[in-house]
């Protein structure tokens, strides 16, 4: 039976209205319009100064866009996107459907596949879940080893997107026009200025809590972030990654997921 877990972590957003898809266009990170059933967008909401507040998943029905957000971040969410509203016809609401994830199989009806990577498996949001094959925490185990950012990996205001790899994620368009945070997030690109990195970790010895310092030679190049047995991600300087980590007495082995461009090509400028 393949793996499925509910995530009482997630809580799940609705935006209604004539106006809901153009008016979260200006607002995110991803193309809104790319939304459809069956089909998820990955997406960040970012300060002004380009700064990460949130990632959620979008999903479109019929007569709105569902948003599938971490549950302790859905009030500020809600309250960000209200504050932009103006005279848009947007409604914005909690709803008290669910959200599951399943991996290493095929998605059952009602689910879509996760955007990020094929091996990240797909998502379900309905108002009844199936029954739990798996925990949270084989998923959240599952998302380290692919080294998939989350909620905990980020810090409000201070992550930028390409540290946590939204670029290679299909977290970022770069072609629908200009949102909420997009100078920096450009600027970054164009300019190759990306020193530092989430990127997964083996961990040798007892697991670090979130937040404590990486250091390679007594000085620090980076911070743990999330973790769980011997797996974790950990924000890191580019060009530490060759060195012998150390964090709270464990050992640290960087493992850059394939999918990870350590030394992105940059865009070429705008004219």
């Amino acid at each position: 039976m393949h793996p499925l877990a509910r995530l009482p972590d997630r809580a799940v957003l609705e935006l209604t209205g004539a106006d809901r898809v153009g008016f979260l266009q200006g607002l995110v990170s991803n193309d809104v319009a790319l939304a459809a059933p069956g089909r998820l967008v990955w997406s960040a909401l970012l300060t002004p100064q380009g700064k990460w507040l949130a990632e959620f998943f979008i999903g479109a029905a019929a007569d709105r866009l569902l948003l599938d957000v971490d549950a302790a971040l859905a009030p500020m969410v809600a309250q960000r996107l209200a504050r932009y509203r103006l005279r848009a016809d947007v409604q914005i609401a909690p709803t008290p459907l669910h959200v599951a994830a399943g991996w290493d199989g095929p998605a059952p009806d009602g689910a879509a596949l996760d955007p990020r990577l094929p091996d990240a498996g797909w998502r379900l949001v309905a108002a009844t879940l199936p029954t739990d094959t798996s925990t949270p925490e084989a998923y959240e185990l599952h998302r380290l080893r692919l080294g998939l950012p989350g909620t905990a990996d980020m810090e409000s205001e201070k992550t930028t997107l390409l540290e946590a790899g939204y670029d290679e994620l299909h977290g970022v368009s770069w072609t629908k026009g200009c949102y909420m945070g997009q100078e920096l997030t450009a600027r970054t690109k164009y300019r190759g200025l990306l020193k530092r990195r989430l990127v997964p970790v083996r961990i040798e010895g007892t697991l670090p809590e979130p937040g404590t310092p990486v250091l390679a030679d007594g000085a620090e190049v980076g911070q743990m972030r999330s973790g769980r047995d011997d797996r974790g991600l950990a924000l890191l300087r580019l060009d530490a990654l060759d060195r012998a980590l150390t964090s709270y007495g464990a050992r640290l082995h960087p493992e850059p997921a394939a999918w990870m461009q350590l030394h992105p090509v940059r865009l070429a400028s705008p004219a």
